[in-house]
């Protein structure tokens, strides 16, 4: 299936890695977009389930799909997908999350009308893992990131929505001028946070981000999902608290982001509270302390110096405080 319109190239980028029933799902959401002049770039990061019998039961050439010799991880597997794009737009969309049919058509018209623009962004439902709707979840969220205060149209600059509040998710509700980024020299320290540190990119380009108040995408949450993961495990808070402790020292040394830099030091505190939690978690004490002597030399957090203090008992005391089972 090939379409020839006069429409700006659109590159949707679906990272996946071991979702093929999920990954179906996104595509086709993909496909049935009403705006037809797109590039889907399928990007499997060497699953053991191979997703090729979903890629080839769609029958479509705007599908481009390459599965990695070896495992890279979540941020090498999406920017390289975003430096193949070939598209005047880019957009991201998580393997296991879907877009509303009108999601493009409704968010590339504020971009065509505006070259200083480096994004358009709307809101999004929460679903369960079999796509239904959460209602309350739905407007828990909406709150939490503040788009419910957030007005239509343009905001520029946009680093309170953008850093801040994190209103605009770029992996899978929003729509990126795709020059308005520099894939090539994104940080791999950014990690799991990728997302994070493209929406701070984006700021810093100096253009501005539309919003669309419309719940646009579909989230997915469920067992498999991977903010529910890392947040379960010890080894996920680590790699969690790496890439937050990384995008908050950079956001605190951008003498553009001053009027911010008491909330990133707060956010950077939490992060190194994190690790050394984790750490500690691990039983690692002699590593966990500088991460919390040094998140104290920052900010005085009840939190942090309680998880310093833990880190000099004995372990049998400790080790309840920490959340670790005695019987381990």
């Amino acid at each position: 299936m090939n379409i020839q319109t006069n429409q700006p190239l659109v590159s949707v980028i679906i990272p996946t890695y071991n979702r093929p029933l999920y990954l179906r799902d996104a595509i086709a959401s993909a496909l049935n977009q009403t705006y037809k002049d797109i590039e889907i770039l399928v990007s499997d990061d060497c699953s053991s389930i191979s997703p090729i019998d979903v890629i080839d039961s769609f029958q479509d050439t705007r599908i481009h799909f390459w599965s990695n010799e070896k495992n890279l991880g979540i941020f090498c597997n999406v920017t390289n997908a975003f430096k193949k794009a070939n598209g005047k737009y880019v957009a991201s969309l998580n393997d296991d999350d879907m877009w509303k049919e009108d999601f493009l058509e409704k968010l590339i018209p504020p971009l065509e009308a505006n070259p200083e623009l480096a994004l358009a962004f709307c809101d999004h439902y929460v679903v369960d893992a079999k796509g239904t709707l959460n209602p309350t979840a739905t407007e828990i969220n909406t709150r939490r990131w503040k788009r419910d205060g957030l007005k239509e149209g343009i905001h520029q600059p946009f680093y309170q929505a953008g850093l801040v509040d994190q209103s605009v998710s770029t992996a899978a509700a929003a729509v990126i001028r795709k020059d308005a980024v520099d894939w090539d020299n994104m940080p791999a320290s950014a990690g799991s946070a990728w997302d994070l540190y493209t929406a701070y990119s984006a700021c810093c380009s100096g253009r501005g981000a539309y919003y669309i108040p419309e719940r646009l995408t579909l989230y997915r949450e469920h067992e498999q999902s991977a903010s529910i993961n890392n947040s379960s495990s010890t080894q996920g808070k680590i790699h969690w608290a790496q890439c937050g402790m990384f995008c908050y020292s950079t956001f605190m040394q951008d003498d553009r982001l001053k009027e911010h830099q008491s909330y990133f030091k707060s956010k950077w505190v939490e992060a190194s509270t994190s690790m050394g939690i984790a750490l500690l978690r691990l039983n690692n004490r002699s590593e966990a302390r500088p991460y919390l002597l040094s998140a104290l030399g920052q900010k005085f957090n009840l939190h942090t110096l309680v998880a310093l203090a833990l880190s000099f008992a004995p372990q049998p005391l400790s080790r309840p405080f920490l959340g670790v089972k005695t019987n381990q």
